[in-house]
């Protein structure tokens, strides 16, 4: 998956770290952003295949031809309220794309177009500098706006939007619930240590 996402923008994430670190010898200081994006996790095989090959090269989504317990699903059918968020450089998902939500849906969509890129952007804790970011709600009943008028419109804020999306949650949730125990005891799988387990402490 990653592999997929780095190929979307070849020259800079694959051709000049080759070119940087490999051939030069110019090793770039490694960042909290750039460790935590090289902690990836590996996919079952039907679920990679699925999502690149169904939801992103053919977008079975968006054309009604996903299917989920033996018929189709669309965007379409969702009912419940949405928040979308794009961010201004994101070479995985460019944010005038994630803005179609608001055409592809009959409910109440939030969006949210923050500063940065497909990482940084969405990592963008309170407190980080040089962050803003531009929102608004369009009720499903009201007129669409196209992402270029919409954009140029809508009051940018400053700071992170993690905030903003909390209020949006806390809104619509009924209170708060108490997490599951960790472990899984009545399938046999024991809790083994407390988190974030024992396997930081090997070398």
């Amino acid at each position: 998956m990653a592999a997929a996402f780095q190929m979307l923008r070849s020259n800079d994430l694959i051709w000049s770290r080759m070119i940087h670190e490999y051939l030069l010898g110019q090793r770039e200081p490694l960042s909290d952003l750039m460790a935590w994006n090289a902690d990836t996790t590996r996919l079952p095989y039907r679920m990679h295949s699925e999502y690149l090959r169904s939801l992103f090269l053919h977008n079975d989504l968006f054309e009604g031809r996903y299917h989920v317990d033996g018929r189709s699903i669309t965007l379409n059918d969702i009912r419940v309220p949405i928040f979308a968020v794009g961010t201004v450089r994101d070479h995985v998902a460019p944010w005038r794309s994630v803005y179609k939500i608001t055409l592809l849906t009959g409910t109440d969509v939030t969006f949210l177009l923050t500063s940065g890129g497909h990482n940084a952007g969405i990592v963008s804790e309170p407190g980080h500098p040089h962050r803003s970011y531009q929102f608004s709600t369009r009720l499903a009943d009201e007129p669409y706006i196209d992402p270029d008028t919409w954009q140029a419109t809508m009051p940018a804020q400053e700071g992170s939007w993690w905030p903003t999306w909390q209020a949006w949650l806390a809104k619509r949730s009924s209170g708060l619930v108490a997490p599951p125990p960790l472990g899984a005891p009545q399938c046999g799988y024991p809790q083994l240590a407390d988190a974030p387990g024992t396997y930081i402490l090997q070398s």
